[in-house]
């Protein structure tokens, strides 16, 4: 046998599936290509292409005491390694202690009809029209005397999933975004823009760049503010940085046992309590126009940090539309079919995008426009988890928290830590937005297809003064 790699990856999935001597089997293989561009102090500095493959193979083995499960994730497998790691994953079942989360392999999903295509791949070819106009911004901004530094990266993402039931599915992600940041010549001011994109089509570089421009000038003059909580307005990526990670601790199982923020005082979840007075829907859909995601479950591990909940012995159950929260009102937390069956709630994995929608149609600029006296956070950083009981977050402000007074932008003011829950955020909001596409500066790379309105937060916690820029 051959040692080169397969040439399709759908052939290296029915090549392990026919290997497999367990009882279930379950092998997904990820072909994945990233073109990138990077540039500072107005020049580009780095570009290239990358391709891999990684195949994830599970194993299930029943024994006495009930069902086990084994999985081996391993990248760049030629021919000769494929049995090898078959072999790992069978093994890995046999050691493992049964698994509570056993279910049935799903089965009778129609195949994919592409599933025996060559994968879909990205190149530098799409940056065709971005690349001359990002080289005219570097002008611009150079003659206007500000430095431009950032990244554009475009990911493209084919799964192939199969399964012993005889499931054969597919999938293809494309993912892209871009991050700007512009400083002024003394470095002593600074501001932040991210984008996301399919295809570098829609981006335009040269408004991002005035935007940014415009954050500069308004930082000209500087305003020096102690902690306390300020009517504030969080634009669409720093909801997003809330409402991700708020979506990452809803595990029903984890609610039901009482250790989360949607515990019920006494037992049980909150589902069915409203959360806010604002018709707030939060909600995950994978044919979400310009979001699309996985219309099927791709779980290569039942124990990512980043999705708890899921379950490998759910991959290719269909998606649909899940309404986590439907006008206010806590409708369902994410589960798998375990624990739906442990808490009494509908079945409801985790979907690959998440969209809030408040019924808002102003911009954040009418938002600003219509507010007295409030600071307007250009991005969120570093957010980590204090309380898992409350949900409690902190986090910095980073690259610009600007002071609106009469309903214009009066001046830069210095940056602080954050001390907020993204759940009772979500409840002090008092006007949401226009439901924009947009990228989590925080969880963007992990989490990229969202959509979410600006909001406007009353006595939002700065609890401390911060000395980043």
């Amino acid at each position: 046998m051959s040692a080169s790699q397969p040439s399709r990856p759908h052939e290296i999935v029915e090549r392990a599936l026919a290997l497999s001597q367990a009882d279930g089997m379950v092998v997904i293989a990820d072909e994945e290509s990233t073109a990138n561009l990077r540039w500072a102090a107005n020049g580009l500095t780095t570009n290239g292409v990358t391709r891999g493959r990684r195949l994830t193979v599970i194993a299930t083995v029943a024994g006495a005491q009930g069902v086990s499960a084994g999985v081996v994730t391993r990248s760049a497998v030629t021919d000769d390694e494929l049995e090898p790691l078959v072999r790992a994953a069978e093994q890995a079942a046999r050691q493992s202690p049964s698994a509570e989360d056993a279910q049935p392999l799903a089965q009778d999903a129609p195949a994919s009809p592409d599933f025996a295509e060559p994968p879909a791949e990205t190149s530098s070819d799409v940056f065709a029209a971005f690349a001359p106009a990002l080289g005219e911004t570097f002008a611009r901004a150079r003659a206007e005397r500000r430095e431009l530094f950032g990244f554009a990266s475009h990911e493209m993402v084919s799964s192939y999933l199969g399964t012993s039931t005889g499931l054969r599915l597919r999938h293809d992600q494309p993912t892209g975004s871009v991050e700007l940041n512009a400083k002024s010549p003394d470095r002593e001011r600074s501001a932040f823009v991210t984008t996301p994109t399919d295809d570098f089509r829609d981006v335009d570089i040269a408004a991002l760049d005035a935007e940014l421009a415009t954050r500069l000038r308004w930082a000209e003059r500087r305003i020096d503010l102690p902690p306390g909580r300020y009517e504030t307005l969080l634009p669409p990526t720093s909801v997003a940085d809330l409402m991700i990670y708020q979506h990452w601790m809803s595990d029903a199982r984890n609610a039901h046992e009482g250790r989360t923020v949607f515990s019920r005082a006494g037992g049980g979840t909150r589902v069915g309590e409203r959360l806010s007075e604002l018709p707030l829907t939060l909600y995950s859909d994978p044919a979400a126009p310009g979001l699309a995601a996985a219309p099927f479950l791709l779980a290569h591990s039942s124990t990512d940090i980043f999705t708890p909940g899921l379950s490998v012995f759910d991959n290719g159950l269909p998606l649909s539309r899940a309404d986590w929260i439907r006008e206010g009102v806590l409708h369902q937390l994410p589960t798998n079919r375990y624990s739906a069956e442990l808490t009494g709630l509908p079945v409801a994995p985790l979907v690959g995008n998440l969209l809030l929608d408040g019924g808002g149609e102003r911009s954040l600029d009418e938002l600003v426009a219509d507010t007295e006296r409030g600071l307007l956070i250009s991005t969120l950083w570093y957010i980590r988890e204090v309380d898992p009981k409350t949900l409690l977050l902190t986090g910095l402000t980073r690259d610009g928290v600007y002071l609106v007074e009469g309903g214009e932008v009066s001046g830069v003011v210095n940056n602080f830590r954050f001390n907020e829950s993204p759940v009772d955020v979500f409840g002090r909001a008092t006007e949401a937005g226009r439901t924009e596409r947009c990228r989590s500066r925080e969880w963007g790379e992990y989490f990229p297809q969202v959509a979410m309105p600006a909001l406007r937060i009353p006595e939002f916690n700065m609890s401390s003064v911060s000395p980043g820029v």
